[in-house]
């Protein structure tokens, strides 16, 4: 198995779990750990797909890590509906 597979093997397994976690109500899409699990995921798989020079990914995973990591600093934490 060469590097850009592990990398983009890894990468998948981490943008899975969190979705699973948060599709399973375990891990909330505001959290910081979700938005960070998409980051990680995203960057593993965007360097895959620079390594082995998959343009439409690099694009695509680019722009997913992009949106998660500005989100990482913008998402307001610590909100809930149930405060007034």
């Amino acid at each position: 198995m060469k590097l850009s597979d592990i990398l983009a093997s890894t990468g998948v397994v981490i943008l899975l779990i969190a979705f699973l976690l948060n599709l399973y109500k375990k891990l909330p899409a505001q959290s910081r750990t979700y938005t960070f699990m998409n980051f990680l995921g995203a960057v593993l798989c965007c360097i895959s797909s620079i390594m082995i020079k998959f343009y439409p990914f690099i694009i695509l995973e680019g722009v997913w890590a992009s949106f998660a990591l500005v989100s990482l600093f913008n998402v307001p934490r610590g909100t809930s509906s149930d405060k007034k």
